[in-house]
């Protein structure tokens, strides 16, 4: 009677498969969490570079000059 007991007290073979399974499918989320963290935290700081560069006039007319078009 005691090994009739103990064999349900453990995870059948079904239930351990799916616990490996929730398993993988929360590392597989928790992975692509951080990677969606990790591109925002690279696209605002490229956002913050840009807005922080100052553009400078003269640039322009420099690139103009180059290609032998009148300046503005």
């Amino acid at each position: 009677m005691t090994t009739a007991t103990l064999r349900l007290a453990s995870p059948t073979a079904f239930e351990r498969l799916l616990q490996r399974i929730a398993v993988a499918l929360s590392r597989h989320v928790e992975r692509r969490i951080a990677a969606r963290a990790d591109r925002r935290e690279i696209a605002l700081d490229m956002l913050r570079e840009q807005q922080a560069r100052k553009h400078d006039p003269r640039t322009v007319e420099h690139y103009l000059a180059q290609l032998g078009l009148p300046q503005r």
